[in-house]
């Protein structure tokens, strides 16, 4: 979960089309919900975050870090995790995905060389380590990169 994924409970939020200041028997009407007086009950009221002249929290807290924009998110499968499929299996990301072995295909997947391997497979997959591909030719299997 990150920022971008946060929206309110359901039913939390009031509709947009209330419609405000319609008269008092519409339970929203004279003061229109602002409440009487004050800054905040007159149009122009300040931004959401501004604190009437004291420097805001968003600008005293230190900025740490940035989002590189052309990062890939590769998800990691260690070659002992191939030893569950049948001998002769074409491994592919999407039957990784279909079987289980990973969670979600994000920008690629990557074999790294963690345990054994005993089975004959052709592996088809974005990245491959120097020892995964030692390990799968080993036992007689191929590597693709595609």
């Amino acid at each position: 979960m990150d920022l971008s994924n946060l929206k309110p409970a359901p039913g939390s939020r009031q509709s947009d089309n209330f419609r405000r200041g319609r008269g008092e028997s519409s339970g929203n009407g004279k003061t229109a919900g602002k409440g009487h007086k004050g800054q905040k009950a007159r149009s122009g009221a300040p931004r959401p975050g501004f604190e009437g002249g004291q420097m805001p929290l968003f600008r005293r807290l230190p900025k740490r870090g940035f989002t590189n924009r052309n990062s890939k998110e590769i998800v990691v499968v260690n070659v002992a995790h191939l030893e569950k499929f049948e001998d002769g299996t074409v491994v592919t990301p999407e039957l990784l995905l279909e079987t289980g072995v990973v969670a979600k295909l994000a920008d690629g997947v990557k074999v790294l060389g963690k345990g054994e391997l005993t089975k004959k497979l052709t592996v088809k997959v974005n990245a491959v380590s120097e020892s995964a591909k030692a390990k799968i030719e080993a036992a007689g299997g191929s590597v693709e990169v595609i």
